[in-house]
């Protein structure tokens, strides 16, 4: 098997080469990117505040009642695990403050603090993975109205605002001792499910808080913030406080970076078209890679072209530096490791599928006004043997190749997760 996964990629090399393109060179870029893998896929956005719980709300529904659901820290640590054993490369691990250790106590959120997510940090520590982090601010009491930091009361902003600033100063915590800044994503879930007559004024609301979580500040070697924008969501059809221009907006002065969801967007509106009109005006860009099917629904990632394209310009960029990719799909219909895995590969294809674009001669065709020449040639690029690439890109990081990691997947399932009952 190994032998003729080797003749393949030979082969293909051939084939690269002659275009220009060095496939050795494009596996080692893709090395150095690492994907934040998003906890909340292993056990439906639970959390572990509650037993059994089922967070939703803020326009967040999980579907579907597959086996195996991890029911404990334990249990998500080992599905993670498992997980990252069969994605090629070294990746991370994305939390929400709602997974935290609480040992079998109610935590309020906002009295959250460090020790409550040690257990993660020396988790990674053991397994030579990085975090990052999110702000909590859905499936709870004092979301319940569709509000929390552009809410009226101004003693459940305070709330909110308090769990923001801990998640922050917990996040700075994190990369500090896994030596690796950490990203800390904040979602509001903030809108309304029928016409507003003021929203200028919930929008100074969300703008002032904003400003008095920020004015906060930790050392980017720590961690880095994000903003993350939303088109409407269930219960907020009508109104979304923190929209797409507001936070892009915020972001660029108070030079923060976005957040990028692409099921938050209209389903025929291209993200990717927004990477080179953002970037020359903020700190950095965070993606969450989902597919969203007629809106925000969250479906587990795959190789289409809208992954592609996004793919494409992220690496037409030359801003690695600037960009993080992290996955955001909750799918509780099917295997839920299984899903993790498809995501995670999915993406890794796509940018290994943009790296191995011979980007000198299509921008040498494209200045010269060649555009038959430049669309002849992305066209042929779409049969050239790519998958031999990624085979042999897997069997170089030691991880199964091509289908082989299925049969690993339906092991665990009968080993590990059937027996969650």
């Amino acid at each position: 098997m190994t032998s003729q996964i080797e003749k393949n990629f030979e082969h293909a090399n051939k084939q690269y080469q002659e275009l220009g393109v060095d496939p050795n060179k494009a596996m080692e870029i893709l090395k150095e990117i690492s994907i934040s893998i998003h906890c909340w896929q292993g056990d439906d956005v639970g959390g572990f505040e509650k037993p059994g719980a089922k967070l939703s709300g803020g326009g967040i529904q999980v579907t579907g009642n597959y086996l195996g659901k991890a029911r404990t820290i334990d249990e998500l640590q080992s599905d993670l695990l498992k997980a990252v054993s069969l994605i090629p490369g070294s990746h991370r691990i994305n939390l929400q403050a709602s997974y935290g250790d609480f040992g079998k106590k109610f935590v309020e959120r906002d009295e959250i603090t460090i020790e409550h997510y040690q257990n993660w940090i020396d988790w990674s520590k053991r397994n030579n993975l990085k975090l990052d982090f999110n702000s909590t601010l859905f499936s709870h009491p004092k979301a319940n109205d569709g509000f929390t930091l552009s809410n009226n009361s101004k003693k459940i902003r305070e709330f909110w605002i308090e769990h923001v600033l801990r998640c922050r100063k917990i996040s700075s915590e994190i990369g500090k001792q896994l030596n690796d800044s950490c990203i800390h994503n904040l979602w509001i879930p903030d809108g309304s499910k029928d016409i507003p007559v003021d929203r200028a004024g919930r929008r100074l609301l969300l703008k002032n808080s904003l400003d008095e979580i920020y004015s906060d500040k930790f050392p980017a070697s720590h961690m880095k913030d994000s903003l993350e924008g939303k088109l409407f969501g269930l219960g907020s059809e009508a109104f979304v406080v923190g929209s797409h221009y507001f936070y892009l907006s915020y972001s660029i002065k108070n030079n923060i970076m976005l957040t990028l969801d692409t099921g938050h967007f209209h389903p025929t509106e291209s993200v990717a078209d927004k990477v080179s009109a953002i970037l020359p005006f903020i700190s950095g860009i965070v993606f969450h890679i989902s597919r969203g099917i007629r809106w925000d629904s969250d479906h587990v990632v795959i190789l289409n072209d809208q992954i592609i394209q996004i793919a494409e310009e992220i690496i037409r960029s030359k801003s690695l530096d600037k960009i993080h990719i992290m996955l955001d799909f909750f799918d509780a219909s099917i295997n839920r490791v299984g899903a993790w895995v498809i995501g995670a590969r999915a993406t890794l294809k796509s940018l290994l599928y943009a790296l191995l674009q011979p980007w000198d001669l299509l921008l040498k065709y494209e200045r010269e006004n060649k555009y038959f020449q430049r669309l002849a040639y992305l066209e042929e690029l779409k049969t050239l043997p790519f998958g031999s690439i990624w085979d042999y890109y897997c069997l170089k990081n030691d991880v199964p190749v091509s289908t082989k990691w299925i049969e690993s997947i339906e092991d665990y399932e009968k080993e590990v997760l059937s027996k969650r009952v």
